[in-house]
Parts: C-alpha cells; structure tokens; sequence
C-alpha cells in the first residue's frame, strides 16, 4: 500500500468572508457569508460562541489570505430583518435600566468598583456588566441580587482602563476621536523608550491618553524613528568634525542634524552639522584618551581659529612696516650724496672746482651700536619733557576758552560781558 502525502496548500489561497464589528465599535471580525452577499453597512445576525448576535457589516464580501484568517470561521446567519432591528432596539433600552439598578446595588454593598458598561446578547438570555477596579473585588453577593432582579444569566467581567476608554469614546489630546474606539484591533504595548527615541517631552500628562496610559499613537512612527536613529550618532559621542573633535550635545532627528560642542578652549560655542558631515571616533571614553593625551602633550592642542587668523594677518603688517622703514634708513643714506651733487654743480657754473671730501678711515668705518641703543623699528616714539608741558598747557586754554564761550555766549569779550554784568546790576 502507497501512501501518498497529502498536497500543501498554497500560501496564496483565498478565502472570501465579511468583516463586521458589534455595537459599532472594536474589534472587527471575519464571518463566511456563504451563499449570501452582504453590502456594507448592512445588518447582520452571526452566529458566536455566545450564540446570536446583531452587528453591523463593516465590509461586505471580499477575499483574504487564509493565514489571516483564525479558525473557526464562523458563519453569517441572515441579514438582520425589521424585527431583528426592533428587539435590538429593546435591549439597548433595558440596558439602561440594567446599568442604574447595577450601580445602586453596588453602592448599597459597598464595593470599591466602577460600572462602566452594560450589554444584554441577543436573545436576551443574559447581561453582561464591565467594570473597573484597582485590586479584586468579592462580588458574589451582588451576582445573587442582580440574578434576582432581572431572573436571567449574570456575569460580571473586570476590565482594564484602556478598554474603558474605548467602550466610552471621547477626544484625545489630539481632538480626534480616540483611536481605539475608531480603527484599532489590538492594544499595542507602548513603552516610555519610544518617547525618548522620539524626543518628547518626557512629562506625563503630555504623552499619556485619557485613559492614564501612554498613548497608543506613539508605536505609529516608531519603525521610522528606529531606521532615522541608526544614521546619527548617539548623544555624548566623541566625533570628528570639519571645525575639530568635540562632543554631541544634541541631535534632530527629522532634519538629519547634530550640534557639536568642540574642545577647543577658546571657542565653546555649539556648533551645527549634517550627520554625514561627522566622523565618530567613539564615546565618553575615547574623549577622556584624549584628554589625557592632550595634557601629556602627546597630541598637538588644537589652535584657536580666531588667533590663527590674526597670526595670519600679523606677518603682512609687519612685512609692511618694514618696508617702509627700510625705504627711509636708503633715503637717509642717499641724502649726503645728493647734497655733494648739488654743491658740484653750483661751483661749476660758477667757475671753481670743488674738491671731493675726503674722509680718514677710522670715520668711514661705522660707529659701534651702544649697548642700550635699540634698532630705529623697536624703539617706541617719545616725547621730550617740554614738548609733554606744552601740551598740556594748550589743552588747559582750550578748556577754558570753551568754559567762556558757553557762560558768555558766542562773539563776545569776556571783559566786555563782565561789564554789562556790573552795569546791569
């Protein structure tokens, strides 16, 4: 006997359902609608584990994968006619009531305990009641008297304070409508590690929700923020930059950029870079090597641009400077010559030779520089003890002089104005 495997099924194979979502809100969920094509928007009664329901179609016949798919696929009973309409109605309404009775039954007990919601199934055959609670909650004895009361199936079922905020709805922060009550399946887990890849603010009442809990937007951008992060480096990092080493104080993400704070002393300025622009060298560690490289003088210190630039600049003044003064010391040197010139040619028109100056040569040898004799370019420029008195005594005229004019006014003798005055009086 041959036994024959049997044939995979492809992963592409399809299955056609309907997507519905009860008490328009939550979760929505695959039906197969057999031979009955449902539009969207209809009503529909399925069948469920907790027997027959009245939804709303979300999305009417359509293929998806079978991996998408969980079993058991449960099927589409009918579409829901006027009577299916009319008792779902009714149970909407009795489960007011329900949730007023509840609530005084629970403050009668004593409970610590929030009722947030009521739902009666289908058939009517049970209720179910939601409620919130900071620890356990003993709730037999309530579970006797609301059997009492309404004569059919309790059960009481504790949830958590996200799926609070969705069964009630409200605004986010946002002010759209809260996500989970409007398109979301599954809670995601959100941690406060997405906020700081992020960079928001790390204050609570800014990334939390309503609800208490951090906000489930945040897991939206964070695949792309993780991607954005590997690019950059990493807050205290030690790099290299075209401005010189120095350390990463703070980094944008969105833009691509970073700001550097650069060892050198006399520049603490922050400076701005692209991140391609950034070589990493390494972290806090390969900044204290270098460091102590630097003060060992291993390693040249980094020179400051400012005083790069003026030492740039200094050399060309100073070239300048001594030009000048070397001009004057070859002009002072021609001038004897010139005037010798001068009184030639005056006794030659004359009619007289002059005979050329002969000088001995110890004179023509130059004279011994004294030892506090300093070269003509360093010494500074001073002046004589009169010239400093003469100076001063000018300033003190002209000060008083100024004093006259503004007392006596312009054009007008001192002499002259001190006799009107004692006219006058």
């Amino acid at each position: 006997m041959i036994i024959r495997p049997l044939p995979e099924r492809s992963e592409f194979e399809l299955t056609v359902v309907i997507s519905v979502r009860f008490r328009n809100k939550g979760k929505v969920y695959f039906f197969n609608p057999g031979e009955i094509t449902v539009k969207q928007g209809a009503s529909v009664i399925v069948e469920t584990a907790k027997g027959l329901e009245f939804a709303e179609c979300v999305k009417g016949n359509h293929e998806v994968d079978d991996a998408s798919v969980h079993p058991p696929l449960r099927p589409v009973i009918r579409i829901a006619t006027d009577e299916d309409v009319k008792r779902a109605e009714e149970n909407r309404r009795r489960e007011k009531d329900a949730f007023e009775v509840c609530r005084k039954r629970i403050a009668k007990h004593g409970l610590d305990m929030k009722l947030v919601d009521v739902e009666y199934n289908f058939e009517g055959s049970k209720i179910l009641f939601f409620f919130t609670s900071e620890g356990r909650v003993d709730f037999r004895e309530l579970v006797k008297d609301l059997a009492g009361i309404f004569k059919t199936r309790i059960e009481l079922r504790q949830i958590g304070v996200r799926d609070e905020a969705r069964m009630l709805g409200g605004l986010g922060i946002c002010g759209r409508p809260f996500c989970c009550a409007q398109f979301l399946d599954d809670f995601q887990p959100v941690s406060i590690k997405m906020a700081k890849t992020q960079g928001l603010s790390l204050n609570p009442t800014k990334i939390s929700g309503s609800c208490g809990r951090l906000m489930c937007c945040l897991k939206y951008e964070q695949d792309a923020y993780e991607e954005l992060v590997q690019s950059v480096p990493k807050i205290d990092a030690f790099v290299e930059t075209a401005a010189g080493v120095g350390t990463v104080v703070d980094v944008n993400l969105l833009k691509g950029t970073v700001r550097v704070r650069l060892e050198d002393q006399s520049d603490m300025a922050i400076k701005t870079f692209n991140a391609d622009e950034v070589t990493i060298l390494g972290g806090k560690a390969k900044r204290a090597e270098y460091l102590a490289a630097l003060a060992e003088g291993k390693i040249e210190a980094p020179r400051p641009r400012l005083a790069a630039s003026r030492a740039r600049r200094q050399p060309t003044e100073r070239t300048g400077r001594e030009k000048t003064e070397a001009q004057e010391r070859a002009e002072s040197q021609e001038a004897p010559e010139n005037v010798e010139g001068e009184q030639k040619a005056a006794a030659q028109s004359k009619g007289r030779s002059v005979k050329p100056r002969q000088s001995s040569p110890e004179a023509r040898k130059p004279a011994a520089p004294r030892q506090d004799q300093r070269p003509r370019s360093a010494e500074p420029s001073r002046q004589t003890e009169g010239q400093t008195k003469g100076d001063d005594q000018r300033k003190n005229q002209n000060n008083v002089r100024r004093k006259r004019y503004r007392h006596n006014g312009p054009h007008r003798n001192p002499d002259e104005a001190q006799g009107e005055g004692e006219k006058h009086e």
